[in-house]
């Protein structure tokens, strides 16, 4: 729980938010997450083909979306497939906003 302005609330404290921006802050992982949206379960390299970019460097953006929880990986054989997270769908929403 954080007190602001005398009121207790359920919103994260500010370093776990910048767990999340910082974790966003790339137009690349703005896209990914946006492509996982739009195809839950989607492979890196569906991903890759979707956004014309190279596999290494999808792969390293998926992987910091996964460390900073905005997306849940799962092993399908030799594919990895993406998902968003409660955490990736809530600011996904807020990034609509804008």
């Amino acid at each position: 729980m954080l007190e602001c302005c005398g009121i207790m609330t359920d919103m994260k404290t500010p370093k776990q938010l910048e767990r999340y921006f910082k974790g966003a802050a790339n137009h690349w992982r703005i896209a990914i997450l946006v492509e996982v949206e739009r195809n839950e379960g989607v492979a890196v390299y569906e991903i890759t083909e979707k956004l014309e970019a190279n596999f290494k460097t999808i792969s390293q953006h998926t992987k910091a979306l996964v460390h900073a929880g905005l997306l849940n990986k799962k092993y399908q054989g030799r594919n990895v497939v993406h998902s968003l997270s409660p955490y990736g769908k809530m600011f996904l929403k807020f990034l609509k906003t804008f």
